[in-house]
């Protein structure tokens, strides 16, 4: 085991390593580390041998009944709601777990805001158990060091596909782009936009992707001119908003494909004098506060970050006790919440 200012010493080999040295799968590696009986004689053998010839060392484990453990949850933002919730599910979970939690921001999604190694160096130093990462995008360095370390962690949402092998924890964002926009041809709108977050993220191509299997479901083309990326701008879905309003053809709804974008979205209708439903009808996705909070009521998808958070908790606590997930992708449902902001076109609306 690596402690903080001993740079001489080595973690050695991670069990992944010890697992393709065995030829077995980390889990199987992992029930042997740990005492299991569900594994074959022979198996278990080489797995022995194959940590007895590359020296594992075994992380020791943790007993929150013996010692309060610590962990690290590292959020993408301080100031967010969408952090609020995180943090809540984690403090709740942690609490029936006898965890004490750290809170920090960082490493963010960006290139030029991902963690440095002092960053890193600080998690031994202040001896964590674990660590929570939501909505990161770490490099392969930072990968490669957690592993080599042998600190658990697990990422809430990540921002993209992450390696072979790494717990991830999200929603069902395919199923939550569909149920939005099955909700708008319900209504009978033939002519929906989308309004997504940043290109080639994993929950933004799910939700499009989602959108896109409810128009071929519903027999409607997939019009490209319809499809707008804003980011986590709200000025920029605002601007998606208007370029929409200028087609030849406009839509007459459109899915947003964040509550906060829709916020922006809400502010270039009404710059056109535009009103929501009456004019066009607006789904959201998250079910943030702000989603209560606008004028009018923001129908929006849920997906339910507090539970996100707490099962990512519960995942890390296991791992923390050197057990392997058998699956490493565990994705939460979501439902439409309707409120005020959808309604029929106004062509299909019966006149006075």
């Amino acid at each position: 085991m690596v402690r903080a200012g001993s740079a001489s010493v080595t973690a050695g080999p991670t069990l992944a390593v010890v697992a393709r040295e065995a030829g077995v799968s980390v889990p199987t590696a992992s029930k042997v580390v740990n005492g299991r009986e569900d594994v074959a004689p022979e198996t278990r053998r080489r797995v022995a041998e194959a940590l007895d010839r590359l020296g594992y060392v075994r992380r020791p484990r943790f007993d929150a009944a013996r010692t309060p453990g610590l962990i690290d949850l590292v959020l993408h933002s301080l100031e967010s709601s969408w952090s609020g919730a995180v943090l809540h599910g984690v403090e709740a979970a942690a609490y029936e777990a006898g965890l004490e939690v750290v809170v920090s921001a960082g490493p963010a999604r960006t290139r030029a805001d991902r963690p440095e190694r002092d960053w890193l160096d600080k998690l031994t130093a202040r001896g964590s158990s674990g660590v929570l990462f939501n909505l990161a995008e770490l490099s392969p360095s930072q990968y490669a060091w957690l592993d080599h370390h042998r600190i658990p962690y697990v990422l809430i949402d990540p921002a993209h596909e992450p390696p072979a092998g790494v717990v991830s924890v999200g929603a069902a964002n395919w199923q939550g782009g569909v149920s939005a926009t099955e909700h708008l041809l319900e209504l009978g709108h033939r002519r929906i936009a989308v309004i997504a977050g940043h290109r080639h993220t994993m929950a933004g191509g799910a939700r499009v992707a989602g959108y896109r299997s409810a128009l071929a479901s519903a027999g409607l083309p997939y019009r490209a001119e319809y499809v707008r990326h804003a980011g986590v701008d709200e000025t920029a879905a605002r601007r998606c908003m208007h370029r929409l309003l200028d087609l030849p053809e406009p839509p007459t709804a459109v899915f947003v494909c964040s509550d906060l974008l829709a916020l922006g979205v809400y502010e270039a209708l009404a710059e056109r004098e535009l009103r929501v439903p009456d004019d066009m009808s607006v789904v959201g996705f998250d079910d943030l506060p702000e989603a209560r909070w606008a004028a009018p009521g923001l129908t929006t998808v849920r997906q339910p970050l507090g539970e996100m958070a707490a099962t990512a908790l519960r995942l890390l606590v296991r791992m923390m006790q050197g057990e392997h997930p058998e699956g490493t992708r565990t994705e939460l449902s979501t439902r439409l919440v309707s409120r005020a902001s959808t309604a029929a076109p106004p062509e299909e609306r019966p006149t006075a």
